[in-house]
């Protein structure tokens, strides 16, 4: 590898591209954009060959940069991870920042916090509610040590690791006084307002798979949502809305009685929930016992 070639050269060279702005890569990275397009300069100056070209549209690699742009990426990201993995060893280690999908948000992870908050006091747990697509971006770039929810699909694993914790269905809710108790039909729901998971969704693609195989439409009267806080509030105060959501979310209202399942198969949707997190890296001591905490708490049906 030429000497000349540094973190700078790569990390800019990197920036730029997933921007596709000058002028925000060099936000991000705290730089002015001079000193930004300077850096750039040097790099191709180092390589002999011009990386990208500017337009009012953004830049473009050129086919030397698609190649070169690998090779900085996969180096850029083992450095960090190296980083991350020394400091992740460390005694000083005090901080756990953990995503949460709305499936175990509500059940599997506040009994968990709880108990590890009692276990280490001296660590700071931060939990961070969010959509699948949003949570595992931000593991990938460091911002979370760990996620735990629903298996995503392939491209949403990519650099990430899975480990089960237990298998769930998505079911769907109703209002206990809801004339929607009776159905058996996935085709009788398009009588209801259903609330559908929304495309970022991780169990969006097992509910469509099932209704497809079904030959279920779409249903033209839903509305898309994620939030179990909306969806609680509407189903439970209106009898004529159905809510498709993971029975973790739920279970609880469920064992109230405050929403009633429909007697819907919905075998189909059965998926793996379990703990996602990069998988080139070397654990913290805090995000090992939270993982293995998960696994006791899952083992003992404390879920």
């Amino acid at each position: 590898m030429d000497r000349r070639i540094k973190f700078r050269h790569l990390d800019a060279f990197s920036a730029i591209v997933r921007a596709n702005s000058f002028k925000v890569a060099a936000n991000q990275l705290n730089l002015t954009q001079p000193a930004i397009s300077k850096t750039l300069r040097e790099l191709e100056e180092i390589l002999g060959v011009v990386v990208m070209t500017r337009s009012r549209a953004g830049v473009s690699l050129t086919p030397e940069g698609e190649v070169f742009l690998q090779f900085a990426e996969q180096s850029t990201a083992a450095l960090r991870n190296g980083l991350r993995s020394i400091r992740a060893t460390s005694s000083v280690a005090g901080q756990l920042k953990v995503g949460a999908l709305p499936s175990v948000a509500t059940s599997l992870l506040p009994k968990a916090a709880m108990i590890f908050a009692e276990q280490s006091p001296d660590t700071r747990v931060e939990i961070h509610e969010g959509p699948h697509s949003d949570l595992t971006a931000r593991l990938r770039q460091g911002g979370l040590d760990m996620v735990v929810g629903r298996l995503g699909s392939p491209d949403a694993m990519i650099g990430l690791s899975f480990r089960q914790l237990y298998a769930e269905e998505v079911v769907i809710v109703a209002n206990p006084e809801s004339p929607a108790l009776g159905i058996t039909d996935f085709h009788n729901l398009a009588a209801f307002r259903v609330l559908y998971p929304p495309k970022e969704s991780a169990i969006r693609p097992l509910v469509a798979r099932m209704l497809i195989a079904r030959s279920v439409p779409l249903f033209d009267n839903r509305i898309e949502t994620a939030s179990p806080a909306f969806g609680r509030a509407v189903v439970t105060s209106d009898p004529h809305t159905v809510w498709v959501i993971s029975k973790g979310v739920v279970a609880e209202d469920i064992a109230q009685g405050r929403l009633v399942p429909l007697r819907v198969d919905m075998a189909p949707t059965l998926g793996a929930v379990g703990i996602m997190s990069r998988t080139e890296e070397v654990p913290s001591v805090a995000t090992r016992a939270f993982s293995n905490l998960l696994s006791e708490v899952c083992a003992q049906g404390r879920t």
